[in-house]
């Protein structure tokens, strides 16, 4: 083999009380494709900014081949973009996994999943993204002794999702930053028996529990600083009929979760406000990064 298209899902990572530990994938995809070259690295349809050695999906390719030390030298070229960059919706995790996904199968498949995983997760930083980009589904993670531990889980078909997408950026850097160095033992155990919860909640469909589970007091209200009319669009949420509302990862996009179709009703109301928010509805993704 020496030409491979890999197709990603976006991801909802930390879900509320699930900070840095779950993330789920949603059927919106990109689409990446890598071939073997004799020599050098070449890159179609990215940014120029982005079509060099630090490219993430060229990071992620390189470190599978060093790890299997085979000759790293590829054309990757753009085929799809459909997660927005700086958004909160995984676009660095659906490079990341790309890469390491095509070097695998470019390369007869040396490693196995979690070996790709550990690859993974050393350039994202953290699993709650590269997991279910990987995998599919809702991902619970750790790191134990310096590796992840991962298990995933299924989404009730009850739940529906909305992705609220708005036109500004939040880079993870920023979002970072204003989180407190110590938080109180109240906020952190408030968290941890939501997280120990959440995975029931989301298999089961259950919403009074899943509006308890995504229920946050470690990240969102430092966070929520960064982002323009976020509680204007939180009203809007709920009033459209909304059982929970979260921000996706370190944002901008807001995810909501309702017993029915709620994005018709929420552009409608939207498009009145400020900073182009639009409502976008999402389905589970289940198989992760995947050939096609």
């Amino acid at each position: 083999m020496e030409k491979v298209t890999v197709r990603v899902p976006a991801t909802s990572a930390n879900i509320g009380s699930a900070f840095d530990c779950a993330g789920i994938a949603f059927s919106l995809y990109n689409v990446f494709s890598f071939e073997k070259l004799d020599s050098g690295v070449e890159f179609e349809n990215f940014e120029k900014a982005y079509a060099d050695k630090n490219n993430l999906a060229y990071v992620a390719y390189k470190a599978v081949c060093d790890r299997i030390n085979v000759e790293s030298s590829v054309k990757i070229t753009t085929v799809e973009v459909n997660v927005p960059f700086a958004r909160g919706l995984g676009s660095s995790a659906t490079l990341v996994c790309a890469g390491v996904v095509a070097a695998n199968l470019l390369n007869g498949k040396k490693l196995t999943d979690n070996e790709l995983l550990e690859i993974a997760n050393s350039i994202e930083g953290h699993p709650d993204n590269v997991d279910p980009a990987l995998f599919g589904g809702l991902c619970s993670s750790a790191i134990c002794d310096g590796k992840p531990v991962t298990v995933k889980f299924d989404v009730s078909d009850k739940i529906y999702f909305t992705a609220l997408i708005p036109n500004f950026e939040v880079k993870t850097s920023d979002a970072r930053k204003v989180l407190p160095e110590k938080y109180c033992r109240e906020d952190v155990i408030f968290n941890m028996s939501r997280t120990a919860l959440l995975p029931y909640a989301f298999e089961k469909g259950d919403f009074d529990l899943i509006k308890t589970v995504t229920q946050d007091k470690i990240h969102e209200q430092y966070r929520k600083k960064l982002f323009k009319n976020i509680d204007e669009v939180e009203k809007i949420a709920y009033s459209c009929g909304a059982v929970s509302f979260f921000i996706s990862g370190a944002g901008s996009t807001c995810m909501c979760i309702s017993k029915q179709p709620i994005d018709d009703v929420l552009n409608e109301k939207l498009k009145n406000i400020e900073n182009a928010w639009i409502a976008l509805p999402l389905k589970i993704d289940s198989q992760g990064t995947k050939e096609v």
